[in-house]
């Protein structure tokens, strides 16, 4: 009886022990601060790129509408049928 009172106890604190090692070891890696990034991004050079990407973007719609206001006249060229 008291051979398995004391194996009781020895699996009691040995599994106590496997959950405060891995408690233990999956609380630093998510806190470790990470090396050469600051914690927040610097909000002038993320401006900088917005502006960037939109400017981009207004170039590539004015492409667009020239294209499209130049094949609109070509279809409705083609679209209308010949009279006699």
């Amino acid at each position: 009886m008291k051979r398995i009172c004391v194996l009781r106890w020895s699996l009691l604190a040995a599994a106590n022990a496997a959950v405060l090692c891995m408690l233990g070891l999956y609380s630093t890696g998510g806190a470790a601060p990470q090396a050469g990034q600051p914690p927040f991004a610097n909000s002038v050079e993320q401006r900088a790129e917005i502006t960037q990407e939109l400017r981009e973007i207004k170039e590539l719609l004015k492409e667009q509408n020239t294209l499209l206001r130049g094949g609109a006249t070509k279809q409705a060229e083609v679209s209308e049928p010949r009279r006699r």
